[in-house]
């Protein structure tokens, strides 16, 4: 065959699959592979493109000496003044330096954010969803929630992988709230330097080093020591009294002493004495379980007793 027959025949199949295509028909491939949907992916390309972008993103974004850019630009940030310690500048970068406690349904990771020779540790709180367990408090707490749209109630409800990433960042929303109300007040909790999505910044409570304060639960307090924190205790839950609120599971767990000072922690469930009806049932149970571990390391049950602090403290939040 000549070579222009040749090229005649190229182009007649060319103005034929144009003339098909025009009509909205499709011109049979010459190998009769089966064609796919023009404009469609499945869903297995979907995700390797999507996890080939972020990486690309990841790989092209992450600074030289950290393990990411401060996020303090695209978070909620924390109540002003901020601290001075604080490192806001958003050039800042965003080191891990290793896990600080593992959780039931959190863990906790030591983070540097410096720019220069200015630098801070943070403790980057990191609520759990998807594969990991269920919150056990959530049904109490999402009870009085209401919510706009009715596709998340479902997926709440329903528990599934969108319903569970909802349920953490509603807990991480929540502790932040109450973190930043009760900092407000001068309560003795971490300053919340910012939050996004499910990861909570704090304030970390221990040393320059790096480590963590001692929990109360960990302290071996002599008798003038216990009698001290016993007070600071006092304080602390009179000034949440008076605010109308209880920490709604307070233990000796999530309470830090750093330098002889009190500090509490972990307030995701913190508890309004007036709007809940079981808010004084709340008060009383965190009052007896503080109680019950002062008293077991000596504390005199005239100074422990949790019915007269319980009294004091109902009369504080004017529902005596």
């Amino acid at each position: 065959m000549r070579e222009h027959d040749l090229y005649e025949r190229y182009e007649s199949s060319i103005d034929d699959a144009d003339t098909m295509r025009r009509k909205g028909k499709r011109a049979k491939r010459t190998d009769d592979a089966e064609p796919t949907r023009r404009g469609r992916m499945t869903e297995e390309e979907k995700l390797r493109i999507a996890r080939l972008r972020e990486d690309q993103l990841s790989t092209a974004d992450t600074p030289e000496d950290g393990d990411r850019w401060s996020t303090w630009g695209d978070a909620e940030q924390g109540p002003k003044p901020h601290p001075e310690w604080l490192v806001t500048e958003l050039a800042a970068v965003d080191r891990e330096l290793g896990i600080v406690k593992t959780g039931k349904e959190a863990d906790v990771f030591l983070l540097e954010r410096a720019l220069g020779e200015r630098a801070c540790l943070l403790a980057a709180k990191r609520y759990r969803s998807n594969d990991h367990r269920m919150f056990h408090r959530d049904a109490g707490y999402l009870e009085g929630r209401r919510m706009k749209k009715s596709r998340e109630m479902r997926a709440i409800q329903n528990r599934t992988a969108f319903g569970r990433n909802l349920i953490a960042e509603q807990w991480a929303v929540a502790e932040f709230a109450a973190l930043t109300r009760l900092w407000q007040i001068g309560a003795p909790v971490p300053y919340p330097v910012q939050r996004s999505g499910t990861e909570l910044l704090l304030e970390f409570i221990g040393d320059d080093e790096g480590n963590a304060a001692p929990r109360l639960a960990q302290a071996r307090p002599d008798e003038d020591e216990l009698l001290d924190l016993w007070r600071q205790l006092v304080a602390m839950l009179t000034t949440l009294a008076e605010a109308g609120l209880t920490h709604g599971d307070l233990s000796a767990f999530n309470l830090m002493v750093h330098d002889g000072r009190l500090v509490v922690i972990d307030l995701p469930q913190v508890v309004d004495l007036v709007a809940n009806p079981r808010g004084p049932e709340f008060l009383d149970r965190d009052v007896r379980n503080i109680s019950g571990w002062f008293a077991s390391r000596g504390l005199p049950p005239e100074i422990a007793d949790p019915s007269a602090l319980v009294s004091t403290l109902l009369d504080a939040a004017g529902m005596s």
